[in-house]
């Protein structure tokens, strides 16, 4: 799925009768409404808000197999175009190791690490449980029985639910999770009824929180989340913290001349007033991480990563 966006700012210029220069080519690596999708499109608008990129941008939505068939199809279409970008993140890490994916972040070019957003536990406003406790009683009476869904297999949703089953004592391997491209298809489906539970971020579901359409039962965070009337999973004494972090990487072969653009266009955007907003509309926790910090914070995730899904099972 491919749309287009023209910034307002962009707008401005071009009614000015000055010519566009090239829009950006972003890749999300996931469905429309998701994560990655907001993380490809929210800084397009911060930018174009504050005057640093006014040039609009073509999005492309490309969800499946955590976030690997985005990456290919961005890799293989891109090389060597200094204006092509892909927002990623903790769940495109998961996803190369548990889909032994040939395309993997050693042919992309890292930029920055933008933001953090804390899980949340939800059922639908139908759902008996009312606490995450009554959910973890269900879980331990028939694992297999509760079925819980988020984000791709593999991805921080995916973990963050086998690591509460670890923590009430349980098998993570045996944890009953449903896979979907977005956390709107997992509302859908909570909402419906085809699932137990869901996991994803504060970003998707506190807006259907807000609205009614499903119930919090708990946060991922190390404490409660502003604005969510939820215990923490530590709060409710399952020993468990789990964030899931989103950014953006480069093309292969971007040149260091448009590396360093686009560092500069994001260490910018990072610091005006637009993108403080957008974290805040958001519910996103500032984690702003750019060039070799960033390079170095990408090899420790995944040894991180790869030592969890081992313990959990997912990968030998």
């Amino acid at each position: 799925m491919i749309r287009t966006l023209i910034g307002a700012a962009a707008a401005v210029v071009t009614t000015a009768g000055l010519a566009m220069a090239d829009p950006a080519v972003v890749m999300a690596p996931g469905g429309p409404g998701g994560g990655y999708d907001a993380m490809a499109r929210q800084p397009f608008e911060a930018m174009a808000a504050d005057g640093i990129f006014t040039d609009g941008a073509t999005f492309t939505n490309r969800g499946g197999a955590g976030g690997t068939i985005g990456l290919a199809e961005f890799v293989n279409a891109n090389r060597g175009n200094d204006n092509a970008v892909m927002s990623m993140g903790s769940i495109l890490v998961g996803g190369i190791l548990l889909n032994d994916s040939p395309v993997t972040l050693e042919d992309v070019t890292p930029l920055a690490r933008l933001i953090n957003d804390t899980g949340v536990v939800a059922v639908g406003t139908n759902s008996p449980f009312q606490t995450i406790d009554d959910l973890v009683a269900a879980m331990k009476e028939n694992l297999g029985g509760v079925s819980i869904g988020g984000g791709s297999a593999g991805g921080v949703d995916h973990i963050a639910a086998a690591l509460i089953a670890q923590g009430a004592g349980l098998d993570p391997k045996a944890v009953n999770y449903i896979a979907y491209d977005s956390g709107a298809d997992a509302v859908t489906a909570i909402g419906g009824g085809a699932i137990t539970a869901a996991i994803s971020g504060v970003s998707e579901f506190k807006p259907m929180a807000d609205a009614g359409r499903i119930r919090i039962l708990a946060v991922t965070s190390e404490e409660r989340f502003p604005g969510i009337d939820a215990p923490s999973l530590k709060e409710a004494g399952i020993d468990v913290a789990i964030g899931n972090w989103r950014g953006w990487v480069g093309a292969p072969d971007m040149s260091e001349e448009g590396r360093q653009m686009w560092l500069d266009r994001l260490t910018r955007m990072h610091e005006g007033e637009a993108w403080q907003k957008v974290l805040e509309t958001q519910g996103w926790e500032d984690a702003f991480l750019a060039g070799e910090d960033f390079v170095a914070f990408l090899e420790e995730e995944k040894a991180r990563q790869a030592g969890v899904l081992r313990d959990i099972g997912l990968i030998d």
